[in-house]
């Protein structure tokens, strides 16, 4: 079914940061990021030869395009700390001074924002709009928001084209929290369940792998669902980089396609002290930091997204900061 024209919530604003010069040597993300304009009918060139190409080698050069998904109703709903509908605006700010080395272009598409408690409803616009996005043959970051954010991505990988022909989707989430909590609403506590469950309803299996979960903040009822949907994870306290990265080797040998999911909470509270659950032991950010170039290398990254920056206890923007270098770090 053919998808409506992208929406969103507030169109794409003006990026800012420090000027050095309009020549190429002195591009900063600023002056390099391009408002998004959705034109089904002719995608990017560049996207559309990515869009067909092979596994494996099919988001290297494919243009980016960003969305902010402003929402902390899902965390208000996990009983967490609110704040996260500020940052996106916190990331692009963050963003926008670095040097652009990217061997792509990036375009900014705004933000779906969500008010008065209409979660779902945000999550299925955010979601229409990655789709199409996707569709187009771009390369999609989604800038949450709480982990609620995760279900929006999903939806939009999901009702896209872009598994179709058979592509085995691996979810890979690096966070201190299964997110599985089987609850009376959604909420940021609930998106990998309510994939698993939308993936059985359409006779499929959620083939999903955890970074750094921390022991003591999941319950035994949350390994056991992990248990029962064969959730593959990798405790924070086992997280060493050779360890890391045999963990993720082998998750990417079972997809085809990727999507991945950075909740900042899975850094040390030092590193990332503006979140709604800061860590006390936490995965190192070099270990992160090379999961995202090793995913980035696989050439397997179809959608990303990163999640529960919390701008409102943030300390001198470090945990904006970090979000941006991933994601720079990742589209690189």
């Amino acid at each position: 079914m053919p998808h409506t024209a992208l929406t969103v919530d507030i169109p794409p604003l003006t990026w800012r940061g420090r000027f050095d010069g309009d020549e190429a040597e002195h591009r900063r993300w600023w002056q390099a990021v391009k408002p998004y304009r959705h034109e089904p009918a002719a995608p990017h060139p560049q996207a559309a030869e990515s869009s067909t190409a092979e596994p494996g080698h099919a988001a290297q050069g494919r243009p980016a395009v960003i969305l902010g998904f402003s929402s902390d109703t899902g965390v208000l709903r996990n009983k967490g700390r609110v704040g996260a509908a500020a940052a996106p605006a916190a990331i692009r700010a963050a963003l926008g001074p670095h040097a652009f080395h990217l061997p792509r272009e990036v375009f900014d598409a705004g933000d779906v924002t969500v008010r008065d408690n209409a979660l779902e409803a945000g999550q299925a616009r955010a979601g229409l709009a990655v789709a199409e996005m996707l569709d187009a043959g771009n390369l999609t970051v989604v800038l949450g928001g709480g982990h609620e954010t995760a279900f929006a991505s999903y939806l939009g990988l999901a009702g896209s084209a872009a598994l179709r022909d058979g592509k085995r989707l691996g979810v890979l989430n690096l966070d201190a929290h299964f997110d599985l909590r089987d609850a009376p609403e959604p909420s940021s506590g609930t998106p990998f369940l309510q994939m698993a469950r939308a993936e059985e309803a359409a006779e499929r299996r959620l083939n999903y792998a955890v970074v750094g979960i921390s022991e003591p903040n999941n319950t035994r009822t949350l390994f056991n669902t992990a248990e029962q949907l064969g959730v593959k994870y990798l405790l924070d306290e086992d997280c060493t980089e050779e360890a890391t990265r045999q963990f993720v080797a082998g998750f990417l040998d079972t997809v085809d396609v990727l999507y991945l999911t950075i909740d900042l909470d899975v850094l040390p509270a030092a590193v990332a002290p503006g979140v709604s659950a800061p860590a006390a032991y936490g995965v190192p950010l070099p270990v992160i930091s090379a999961v995202c170039r090793q995913v980035a290398a696989s050439g397997k990254l179809l959608h990303l997204d990163v999640a529960e920056l919390n701008p409102k206890f943030d300390i001198d923007q470090r945990t904006a900061r970090v979000a941006a270098r991933l994601v720079n770090t990742l589209l690189g």
